[in-house]
């Protein structure tokens, strides 16, 4: 950013019912946790019983809702539905896709618990007796179950509905636009501002449960390479310390210097990592458990999601079930509206499948490799003293398992880089989502205010970690997710009902072309429509035809509309070339009826006699028709102006058609007008 656009930021953009609530509350948890540490323990601890036995069916109930609720959708006809305008193609390659929805998930979590999670599953099995064989395939499917689909369909239901209502209807993009089909306009009143305060929160919570676990495993890293720093609570503060100013210096480099180029190494450094276990450890036995443990993960898919151990009573759905899932809702309006952001001009069905799919694969493959691995190393090769040592502190289990394996040192001081990177980029942009909240989504924010959500973030962790550690910070993520897990029923409820609207949007304004052409009002129309099939014209032709009969097509219905008591208004923009007719009517009817110039590669049945070859470069140009929803892919070129008319006013009665069957979405109507603003596809992404 140079110094002419510095100077136009606003000093701020807080949204004061937002930023004041979620400060306050952040603010009394620090305060009056650092000053009774030991109460505040407590508190916690009993929270969490209280969470775990009353509320322990809901959290399971909701995350298998949402994971029914985003494969449903998917599988249906709405998943051909475009997150953007029908005619918006994917910003990035399926491959950027793909590495930015791992780099956006959970990378820490994935080094924290690759080998800690099966190791202390095998050694005490929710069911069943320990360091038996059943118990290393009960470990290695627990680990699956609660990294499999379960954590991607709650990263992927936020992202699906905060891309849906932005993209599609010009919402902001923020959680309340998701509840705008229940609620109305009044997301911008009070529910609206709780709604992001409970986001902020459990943004917090669940990057400062990051955070924590991420220190501990850094001090555990580092007292293995030098044991002379001591494993306690002063080095992970002064840990956090340290990674909040990277993270801050981060903030201030901007996303493209700062967080693009860390995850770019983190995702280098992560798969090293992983090829270098599965080289050298036991690689036909991680192969053959991975297909053994997949299947075993798909058989038992169904009674693992419903599964709360209501006859034995344990507190180990708490301390591992709930936890994972209730971080997982915790992270999901931060993970959530990453993958938005990436995810325009995708269906529904390729966003479903690209963020259920992909990463699930990836972390099956990653336990395969880290877990079984230890695994194998304890049943095959005695190395017993690893269940020991993961029992005592989580933590040492990843730098403990590279220790027997070769070039230790230099594998482990790689381990302590990549977990900094994976959190500085975490922290990162966790601050960007939590500041836009905050500011009521506004796109360009001061970087003081960056600063500050990063700063708060440090604290937070700090406090907690020295209030009680782990299950300090277990608790408050369990906690915030909440009233969270709510917000996000509600946010499927209210996308449940736009698709249903969509549907009616369908069947009121799509008809096929050859129904758009036909009927008695074309007057030889299908002369104009063969011409238009074996006619190829250049720029200045259509250029002609739009600025001299389209023009005085939409000035007559102007001229006509406000004799009627109706404002329109026809308006003209040279780059891209575009013509547009614009209806308001009482803030409720918006209509645009747009053209557009666009340059399409001149087919090879136009010349047959014509030579062609690869550096062909011959164009010709269509005028073509775009409505608020998006491109409808047929030309008027040659029409006469009456055939313009009469197709304008075809579009427009099957609007008011629409709005007429759903009021509920009048407002939806009302989209930014930006959209109106993008370039149409060129002939190069046609």
């Amino acid at each position: 950013m140079n110094e002419a656009q510095t100077a136009l930021l606003p000093r701020s953009t807080v949204l004061l019912p937002v930023f004041l609530p979620a400060v306050a509350v952040i603010l009394l948890l620090v305060v009056g946790t650092i000053s009774n540490p030991d109460l505040a323990a407590d508190l916690f601890s009993a929270t969490l019983a209280w969470i775990t036995t009353t509320f322990g069916w809901f959290y399971m109930l909701s995350v298998a809702f949402f994971l029914i609720f985003i494969v449903v959708v998917a599988c249906s006809s709405w998943g051909n539905i475009k997150l953007g305008p029908d005619h918006a193609d994917p910003q990035y390659s399926f491959p950027a896709w793909f590495a930015m929805l791992f780099s956006a998930g959970y990378g820490i979590a994935l080094l924290f618990f690759g080998v800690a999670e099966p190791v202390l599953h095998y050694a005490s099995p929710p069911s069943g007796a320990g360091e038996t064989i059943n118990a290393a395939r009960q470990a290695m499917q627990i680990a699956f179950f609660h990294w499999g689909f379960h954590i991607w369909a709650i990263y992927g239901l936020v992202g699906l509905v905060l891309a849906y209502f932005a993209f599609r209807h010009g919402l902001p993009l923020s959680i309340r636009s998701a509840l705008y089909p229940l609620i109305g306009e009044r997301i911008y009143g009070p529910i609206g501002h709780a709604v992001d305060v409970f986001a902020i929160l459990g943004t917090m919570f669940g990057i400062a449960t990051t955070l924590g676990l991420s220190v501990a495993q850094i001090n555990a890293g580092l007292n293995y390479l030098w044991p002379q720093i001591p494993v306690n609570v002063t080095v992970q503060i002064i840990a956090i310390v340290v990674i909040t100013g990277l993270a801050i210096i981060s903030v201030v480099a901007g996303m493209d210097k700062g967080v693009k180029r860390l995850s770019m190494l983190n995702m280098g450094l992560a798969v090293a990592l992983m090829l270098f276990v599965f080289s050298v450890g036991p690689t036909v036995h991680i192969l053959e458990s991975f297909l053994q443990n997949t299947g075993s993960y798909l058989n038992h898919i169904v009674e693992r999601t419903f599964n709360l151990q209501a006859y034995s009573h344990s507190d180990w759905i708490g301390n591992w079930t709930l936890f994972i899932f209730g971080w997982t809702i915790a992270w999901a309006p931060f993970v959530g509206l990453f993958i938005a952001k990436i995810s325009r001009g995708r269906t529904i069905r390729q966003f479903v499948v690209g963020v259920m799919l992909v990463p699930t694969l990836f972390t099956f493959l990653w336990f395969s490799i880290f877990g079984d691995t230890a695994l194998h190393l304890i049943m095959n090769e005695g190395y017993l003293t690893l269940i020991n040592e993961v029992q005592a502190d989580k933590a040492v289990a990843l730098f403990k398992l590279l220790e027997v394996l070769p070039f230790s040192s230099v594998v482990s001081f790689l381990a302590v880089i990549l977990i900094v990177t994976f959190f500085v980029t975490s922290s990162d942009s966790g601050s960007l989502v939590i500041d836009s909240l905050a500011s009521g989504g506004a796109p360009v924010t001061p970087v003081w205010q960056r600063v500050f959500w990063a700063t708060s973030q440090g604290a937070v962790a700090a406090a907690l970690l020295l209030a009680g550690g782990l299950s300090a910070l277990q608790t408050m993520t369990i906690t915030s997710a909440l009233p969270f897990s709510l917000i996000m029923i509600a946010a499927a409820l209210g996308m449940w009902r736009a698709l249903v609207i969509e549907g009616h949007h369908d069947t009121s304004l799509n008809t096929d072309v050859q129904n758009r052409f036909s009927g008695a009002t074309g007057r030889g129309l299908w002369r104009q429509r063969l011409t238009g099939l074996v006619t190829f014209p250049g720029r200045a032709k259509v250029e002609e035809f739009v600025g001299s009969t389209v023009r005085k097509a939409m000035w007559r219905i102007q001229r006509e509309l406000d004799k009627q008591g109706w404002h329109a208004s026809v308006h003209e923009a040279e780059m891209p070339e575009r013509l547009w007719l614009e209806v308001i009517k009482d803030e409720a009817v918006d209509f645009v009826y747009e053209i557009r110039l666009l340059e399409h590669a001149l087919p090879d049945y136009a010349f047959p006699e014509m030579p062609h070859d690869d550096a062909d470069t011959r164009h010709y140009f269509r005028a073509e028709v775009f409505l608020r929803r998006g491109g409808q892919s047929y030309d008027i070129y040659g029409f006469d102006q009456q055939d313009i008319i009469t197709d304008i006013l075809d579009q427009l009665e099957k609007h008011l058609h629409f709005l007429h069957i759903s009021p509920a979405t009048l407002p939806w109507n009302m989209a930014a007008h930006d959209e109106m603003l993008q370039p149409g596809p060129t002939a190069a992404n046609r």
